[in-house]
């Protein structure tokens, strides 16, 4: 899978997506295979996975918190499922988040692992039978949905309002993961994040096919304090804009900022050139909750610009506060029913 999306995926077609055509072809017809015919394993307890259509960000681990404490509300033992991308350890692993750092287990599973029990794996039925081993009574796969290693109850698919599905091609010539067609048969609901209108068309097609659309915007946490601040905000996530437009709604004065590529780690002289140009122009440093979790554990300067920078943390809020109540009681009843199928 790309790790970085190119900026043509995101704009009209062009030439360099008519030249990679091909390689589209190719691979959206294996992707498409293995979403149609691998075999998937089935757990004795519902699975909840959110996924997104494209490469790159959507949403998908602030939804997958929502859905997690919404679980914790209702007295289930939610756990999380991820691959632990970004992180060098290839072993089953449970995540502690007051030990592990990001470099081994990835920084959207010390995330999700402030919030509840999170294994990462990268064979995702040896991740999800650990889970169940641990106790766990609804599993929530951030990521995974093309995959089609595991049988899932319920699919929900993020898609960001601003971006959209970009030019709508298949890898590489787009950011599209698999044939569209066959995702949208093999989702249940698709979440549109923001206010924007670049998924509107697609969204109006999934409608009428059937599938529910939910709405949801990104809410942050009390960051009241930042408006009317000059700010360096600085990003290492797949959509840097999104985290300044953020910024721009709290009020902040983006008087610099630097893009990196997602879940990067910042070498020393990134991190010295970032408090040097804070220092120059008495900017307040300011970043994402992924970006601090990164430095979390750091030394030397790594360690003086996690304590210099500002996170602003973000809660997904949907437009429906039953929204996440009724996701997971549909994913329960489908597990339910699958089970006594299996037993009949």
């Amino acid at each position: 899978m790309v790790s970085e999306a190119p900026p043509f995926w995101w704009t009209k077609t062009g030439w360099q997506a008519i030249c990679l055509y091909p390689l589209s072809f190719v691979y959206g017809r294996i992707s498409g295979a293995v979403m149609r015919h691998r075999r998937r394993h089935a757990l004795p307890v519902p699975v909840v996975c959110v996924g997104n259509f494209t490469v790159g960000g959507a949403g998908k681990t602030p939804t997958a918190i929502a859905l997690a404490r919404a679980a914790k509300a209702k007295g289930l033992k939610p756990g999380f499922l991820s691959r632990g991308y970004g992180g060098s350890l290839d072993v089953t692993t449970v995540v502690d988040p007051h030990h592990h750092r990001s470099t081994a287990v990835g920084d959207e599973p010390l995330l999700l692992a402030r919030e509840a029990l999170t294994v990462i794996s990268r064979r995702r039925v040896a991740g999800a039978e650990k889970l169940v081993a641990e106790g766990v009574d609804l599993v929530i796969m951030d990521d995974g949905f093309q995959s089609a290693r595991l049988l899932v109850d319920y699919a929900l698919i993020v898609v960001d309002s601003l971006r959209g599905i970009g030019n709508g091609w298949v890898v590489p010539s787009g950011p599209v993961r698999a044939p569209l067609g066959i995702q949208m048969r093999q989702l249940d609901a698709i979440l549109k994040v923001g206010k924007g209108d670049a998924a509107d068309q697609f969204v109006r097609k999934a409608s009428r096919s059937g599938k529910p659309v939910l709405v949801a915007n990104v809410m942050p946490q009390a960051a009241g304090e930042l408006s009317g601040v000059s700010v360096l905000a600085y990003a290492g996530i797949a959509d840097p804009q999104k985290f300044y437009r953020t910024l721009a709604d709290l009020g902040c004065v983006i008087a610099d900022r630097q893009d990196f590529p997602d879940h990067h780690h910042l070498a020393d002289d990134e991190i010295a050139d970032l408090l040097s140009r804070a220092e120059k122009q008495g900017l307040q440093l300011v970043t994402t909750a992924k970006d601090s979790i990164r430095l979390a554990g750091g030394h030397g300067q790594a360690a003086e610009l996690s304590k210099r920078s500002k996170t602003v943390e973000i809660d997904m809020v949907f437009d429906d506060p039953k929204a996440p109540d009724l996701i997971i009681d549909r994913a329960i009843e489908a597990c339910r029913r699958r089970r006594l199928v299996k037993k009949n």
